[in-house]
């Protein structure tokens, strides 16, 4: 039911792969990007974030700076930075950190299986966050960060994963923050053909990271369906870029939360407020991870508490019954007064790749209480976009994350066809 279709990347050269490959352009803010930037004329990250080849201040969102990141993507291709498969292939992407391998596949998605919810989604985007990504994508004709989607594992695909990897990968790098990288090619015709088949019985895929990048991609796919008069819904512009993994293969860490002090929170009856909805058990100075799901760990004055959610607090609804929900509704809005964590600014999120160390800090610094969350499953992912909900504000935290500039979907400027079969 679904059509994941192999491409003919743009790629880097294998001797620059390292070099150009760069950690997704939202997990920087506007100086951190300025300053990794400097002085690397290879760091694809000049391309995702153009206005680092600006002066400070300058309008991040001027024209004149998704047309320079266009510049410096068409320079950079003249320059033979880049190569072009030959053939239309899938990319076997394997990441590769603390010992631990998660393997997936490189493809385009439809933008028709978006709109017909075979690709399901888990959370809303911001309109400021998609419109940006909407002119990049749009400028550069070029989708250059893939989106992270899931699927439940079929075995036919695994076997030709297994088999590509058993050969030499066209590359194989660690970069700056320990994780490896490797890539494989499958393009012979048979092998393409059982994969977009396998593919073709999976029922539902879901967007486990990249919300905005797909939102954007479909957005400048139906304008240029508008602008397009002989438009066959076979053009490079009906599919974005994604890497698929099956759902075994993920890892969904912890998303943690710190509530700095309000001027209407009484502090000093805390401890009873949380004992209403929670089993509360101290746990010491040592940093207390949670174990299980329906177990939350709270740091507050020195001590670490283990807090096990009551039963009366599951509604089995899919969204009602994730840790943070119950967290949310059952503490943070009645104790803390916290009714949109979206845009309250007494909540911040952590992500649990800074560690329970980072949680402590916070409340030794500006912060009164710590929670450390069991991490959300993939599968109560699925069971919340099956039922066409959204999960709560930062329900999850994916890790490694997919490198920019590895593969780049070209897609055609409105009236120079290029359609699939």
């Amino acid at each position: 039911m679904a059509d994941i279709i192999p491409f003919r990347a743009v790629r880097p050269r294998a001797d620059l792969a390292d070099r150009i490959a760069a950690l997704p352009y939202d997990v920087y803010n506007r100086n951190e990007a300025r300053e990794a930037v400097r002085g690397d004329d290879y760091t694809f990250l000049r391309i995702d974030r153009p206005e680092t080849q600006f002066p400070e201040g300058y309008d991040m969102y001027a024209p004149e700076v998704y047309e320079k990141a266009r510049e410096m993507l068409d320079q950079m291709m003249a320059d033979g930075l880049f190569v072009q498969e030959e053939k239309e292939a899938y990319y076997v992407y394997e990441l590769v950190m603390d010992g631990r391998s998660q393997v997936g596949i490189g493809a385009c998605a439809s933008v028709d299986d978006y709109d017909a919810q075979v690709i399901k989604k888990h959370e809303n985007t911001r309109a400021d966050k998609e419109a940006d990504r909407i002119r990049h994508v749009d400028v550069c004709s070029a989708q250059t960060g893939p989106i992270f989607l899931a699927y439940r594992r079929r075995e036919e695909i695994e076997r030709e994963v297994r088999q590509v990897m058993e050969g030499d990968p066209v590359y194989d790098f660690t970069a700056a923050d320990g994780v490896t990288h490797r890539l494989w090619v499958i393009d012979r015709a048979e092998a393409v053909e059982r994969i977009r088949d396998a593919f073709r019985r999976v029922e539902s895929i879901y967007i486990a990271d990249g919300h905005h990048r797909c939102a954007s991609a479909v957005r400048v796919s139906k304008k240029r369906r508008a602008a397009f008069p002989d438009y066959t819904g076979k053009e490079e512009f009906n599919y974005f870029l994604s890497v698929l993994f099956p759902d075994d293969q993920l890892m969904i860490m912890d998303y943690n939360r710190v509530v700095k002090p309000g001027a209407d929170f009484d502090e000093s009856g805390l401890i009873d407020q949380v004992k209403a909805a929670f089993s509360l058990e101290k746990m010491g100075k040592e940093s207390y991870k949670p174990q299980k799901k329906g177990e939350i760990g709270m740091y507050y004055r020195d001590d670490w508490y283990r807090l096990t959610i009551n039963s009366r607090c599951y509604t089995g609804d899919p969204v009602e019954d994730l840790d943070v929900a119950i967290l949310q509704r059952e503490l943070l809005e009645p104790v803390f007064g916290i009714v949109d964590p979206k845009v309250d600014e007494r909540i911040d999120f952590v992500g649990g790749i800074r560690g329970l160390a980072e949680l402590e800090r916070r409340v030794h610094t500006d912060a009164t209480v710590a929670f450390a969350m069991f991490p959300t499953d993939i599968h109560e992912l699925f069971a919340v976009s099956d039922a066409g909900k959204l999960m709560p504000p930062k329900s999850t935290w994916f890790e490694p994350k997919l490198r920019s500039g590895l593969l780049i979907h070209c897609m055609e400027e409105p009236g120079t066809g290029g359609g699939k079969e």
